[in-house]
Formats: C-alpha cells, structure tokens, sequence
C-alpha cells in the first residue's frame, strides 16, 4: 500500500537532492475566498521557486495524500465546496474513507515527515485558544510540533490565541521557539506580539544547523520558526487587538465553537479591517515561504551530525 504519492516536480528535486518545502492547504480551502486563494496559492509556490527551492503543497485527494499538486489539481482545490478541514485525528479517516481534505500545520507536518521533507512554510500555528481554561481548546498543532522532526516557518502564534499559554506549552513540551533576526515574538499579523522570544538565530544556516543538532541529540519533534511579517505590511498589535477582541465576542454571542472558530473569527477581522488582514496574512505567508525555501538549501548541503 502506497501511504502518499510525490507530484513528479516534488519526485524529481529530491532524486536529485534538490531543496522542497512543504506547503499546507488550509489556507487554500479554509483560509482566504476564491480567486484569492488561489493567486496566492500560486503566489506562494513561485516564491519557493524563486529562492532556489521546490514547492510541495500537500491535501488529501480522493483519499490519496499528495505531496505536491499539478495545476490543474491546485486550481480544483481552490474551488472546491466541502473540503474538509485534516489535522492528526482527521487525516487517516478521510483517506480510508476516500475523502478529499486539506492538510492543517498538524496534517502537513505528518505527510512532510513521511516524505522526507524537512521544512514547511506556514502562515501562524495553532495554539491554545483564549478561554482554553474552560473550553479545554488547545490546537493538535503543539503536540505535532513536539514529536515530528520538520522546521515549520511561521509568522508566529496566531494573533487569535493565548500567546502566553501557547508558549508555556511549548516549552513544557520541549519545542523551540525561535524568533528570526528580532528578540520580540511576532504575532501573525504583528511583528511584536508583546513577548520577548525565547530563542533568536539570525540566518538560515543556523536554523539549519539547529535541526541538524536536534536529529543527533535524539530530541524529538521539531523546530518553530517565527519570522516577522515585513514591516510595511504589518498591523501593529495596540490596532488589531481591539478588533480580535470584537470578533471573540462575536463569536461567544453567536455560540460559535470548536473548528467552526478560527474561519469566523478570520471572516470577521478581514471586515472589520476593510480586508487589510487579508493583504497582511498574503504577504506573511509568501515571507515565511522564501525564509523556508532559505533553509531547506542549507540543509540539502548540510552533513547529518553523527551521534558518537
């Protein structure tokens, strides 16, 4: 039984010992409207591209996991209805079940390892959510980044989340948090999420050489890479907390729960910033993958680290 299937651009980088990232789908189906999503699905694979390294954008077809898509496979997911929405509990059940799925921070980080990719290019992780002390909500992502080897290059926490909690988890769970060429830890749409990061590294090869050194350490999981979003696109975070404030409350009132969470708090902030968020969260997603496409060719190059 063949677990996933490499697109031939994907098969063919890595027999030739090329650089790939990974690249979720979430964003696609769940994250931004059509054409949107599209253009910057697009967008995002010719970045990897253009800094020298493969794109793989992974979902779940038909019930088959596929590590990088054609064209005409991105453009059907684009406007497909119904796509659901796979983290580590969703994935094996959608495939069985002949299912069509995009991939979460979780999912990916799953189908990356299986495949022998290092590196992922995100737009902000889970976390644990705001109120988490009653709703016990607390994204899979956390434990994924935990027990998965891959560097996943994120613009940081998303800005929905308890960003405290979520890094008091984080480090309980041995994962760490670096912040790329600052000491503050950007927060999705902010370069300064109001927190000092735990660790900061300023290039590429030394992101490299830290997952190296975790592999030969025996550590398990991975690495969480928070890259500001460049500075003339951000929202700073005294403007965009106020309006993540209004879109809880929204949500409460309207007893919005569970996964159904995150897409209406998205919808309600890109109204409520007259779509700027949107612009934000396009050009954070494209940063984080030119950064992860960095990394990848530093490790293509890198010698594993033996263990004696």
């Amino acid at each position: 039984m063949t677990l996933f299937t490499l697109s031939d651009e994907v098969a063919g980088a890595q027999n030739e010992g090329r650089a790939v990232v990974a690249l979720e789908s979430t964003i696609i189906t769940h994250g931004m409207p059509y054409p949107q999503n599209l253009e910057t699905a697009r967008q995002v694979e010719d970045d990897v591209r253009a800094a020298g390294a493969v794109p793989a954008t992974i979902a779940v077809i038909d019930g088959t996991l596929h590590v990088g898509l054609s064209a005409a496979q991105l453009d059907a997911l684009a406007r497909a209805k119904g796509v659901a929405k796979l983290s580590r509990a969703d994935l094996p059940v959608c495939m069985a079940g002949g299912g069509t799925g995009a991939t979460t921070v979780a999912a990916t980080m799953i189908a990356a390892n299986l495949a022998g990719i290092e590196v992922f290019a995100t737009g902000g992780i889970g976390g644990v959510h705001r109120g988490a002390e009653t709703s016990m909500d607390v994204s899979a992502d956390l434990q994924e980044l935990a027990q998965t080897p891959v560097t996943v290059v994120s613009a940081g926490p998303k800005a929905l989340l308890d960003i405290p909690l979520t890094l008091e988890v984080l480090e309980t769970l041995g994962v760490p948090v670096i912040a790329f060429g600052q000491d503050a830890l950007p927060a999705f749409w902010s370069r300064d999420g109001g927190l000092a990061a735990p660790l900061r590294l300023d290039r590429p090869v030394q992101l490299a050489k830290a997952q190296r050194m975790r592999v030969a350490l025996g550590l398990p999981g991975g690495q969480l890479v928070a890259n500001p979003v460049p500075a003339p696109d951000e929202i700073p975070r005294e403007e965009i907390e106020p309006i993540i404030a209004r879109a809880l409350t929204e949500a409460a009132e309207q007893g919005i729960a569970a996964k159904a969470v995150t897409p209406f708090l998205l919808d309600r902030i890109f109204a409520l910033t007259a779509g700027r968020s949107l612009s934000t969260n396009i050009s954070l997603v494209r940063n984080n993958a030119r950064l992860a496409a960095a990394i990848a060719q530093e490790l293509v190059q890198l010698p594993a680290i033996a263990s004696k």
